[in-house]
């Protein structure tokens, strides 16, 4: 079947094993509480959920597998003379639970590429739209016309084995994961290049080839958007886009569809979105105070009249986490080789000198550290890329390695249909004995 493919059917096979075993011996057991504030509140910190792929820590930060930001920059395989990990050995240890070597990451390049082609009545989807159409909206149509596609719907609608089903839906995921750079490039030349393509490099990495595609030749960039790619892979399973993907997948949707639902949740502003309002943000800053680098008094004021004005300060505050996002640390550490005199990436180090303690003040924010979003969109630009809607794309090509990778798992641990429970407000008062 392939040398991955036949890996992840062991691992499968055994973790399905012990899941089975951990349910029959343990299942009626309890494991947390459940507030009235949750159910109302998002259902923040209730547990619902088993993701293999990545667990979100409130002090390490994401963990890949038992992995830090810091161990995947320090152990995962680089491209030849790069200087950042490839995406391709973070997919191989979500899928697999275990670093791989460089042979085997290039193993995967070479099958990405490989599967990389894109039927040309996709382009035509594409150039139906409006060029005005924001590019999360072509990305997610896109994937929608890729669907045809899918060996998993295919096989299903002639009738399939359970057991089987892992396998069409791991297919349907390396293919769509090897064509998305392409899909996206071209909505990107499309949009902003005036329509002006260029073809793939199949010599390339994934990631690489990528930035290629998008015209861009500068290797300092190549590493920015693999570095970009690994740590916006995956941040466990009850993020929206995550859980969309998850969630429609439970319906045997097939990945295509799947994917695209997590897309969708991806392009609103309090998730995929983020980065963009961090950068407009900044740059709103600079030019009401008529400078493009504050000192960080005038960023300390700015700051305060953006919360005396009932607004946030995007970038700032994380779910779960109680410290400084290490994304931001990867990238700050990214910025301070590649692009330390740009005015720009000064800046979001200057809000970050000041921003926590500000923040931290008014005594309603639990966590006053920035998250990843606070500074990508800094280094983007420094290297030309300017196109802020466009990030939200770069942000769900690079999800799409752990979300799939989850939807793989899904498929072979034989996870049901998800169907909550849910109540009326009534009910929710009869239960708390609310008047």
């Amino acid at each position: 079947m392939g040398v991955i493919k036949d890996a992840f059917k062991v691992k499968a096979e055994t973790l399905a094993a012990e899941i089975k075993t951990l349910i029959a011996e343990h299942g009626d057991k309890k494991i947390g509480e459940i507030t009235l504030a949750q159910v109302y509140q998002g259902m923040r910190g209730m547990i619902g959920l088993v993701t293999e792929t990545s667990l979100l820590d409130a002090n390490d930060g994401i963990r890949f597998r038992g992995f830090s930001i810091p161990e995947l920059r320090e152990k995962l395989p680089r491209a030849e003379g790069g200087i950042e990990p490839l995406p391709e050995g973070l997919f191989h240890l979500m899928l697999l639970g275990e670093i791989p070597t460089k042979d085997e990451v290039d193993h995967l390049s070479a099958t990405w590429a490989r599967r990389s082609h894109v039927p040309n009545y996709v382009f035509d989807v594409i150039e139906a739209l409006p060029v005005s159409t924001h590019p999360m909206t072509q990305f997610s149509v896109a994937i929608l016309a890729l669907q045809k596609e899918s060996l998993f719907a295919k096989a299903y609608s002639e009738g399939i084995s359970k057991k089987d089903y892992w396998d069409y839906i791991y297919e349907d995921s390396m293919n769509l994961i090897a064509r998305l750079p392409r899909v996206a490039a071209y909505i990107y030349r499309r949009k902003y290049k005036g329509g002006d393509h260029i073809q793939p490099n199949g010599m390339l990495d994934w990631a690489g080839n990528f930035a290629h595609m998008m015209g861009y030749d500068d290797k300092r960039f190549y590493a920015l958007l693999r570095l970009y790619m690994t740590i916006h892979a995956d941040h466990e399973g009850g993020n929206v886009s995550a859980h969309a993907t998850h969630l429609v997948g439970s319906a045997l949707s097939d990945p295509y569809l799947a994917l695209s639902a997590g897309i969708n949740g991806l392009a609103g502003p309090l998730h995929g979105l983020a980065n963009q309002e961090v950068i407009r943000w900044i740059e709103e800053m600079q030019q009401e105070l008529g400078t493009e680098l504050p000192s960080k008094e005038q960023i300390s004021q700015y700051i305060k009249d953006t919360l005396a004005a009932g607004k946030v300060v995007p970038g700032y505050g994380h779910a779960v986490l109680r410290q400084t996002d290490p994304r931001f640390t990867a990238q700050m550490e990214f910025g301070k080789k590649h692009c330390p005199d740009s005015p720009l990436v000064q800046c979001v180090w200057n809000v970050y000198e000041v921003a926590p303690d500000i923040l931290g003040a008014t005594g309603k924010i639990k966590n006053p550290w920035p998250n990843v979003d606070a500074h990508s969109g800094a280094l983007l630009k420094y290297f030309g890329l300017v196109e802020e809607d466009f990030y939200t794309v770069l942000f769900g090509v690079s999800r799409s390695l752990g979300v799939l990778a989850s939807l793989c798992w899904d498929r072979a641990l034989g996870f049901p249909i998800e169907r909550p429970k849910s109540i009326t407000t009534e009910y929710a008062k009869e239960l708390v004995g609310a008047k």
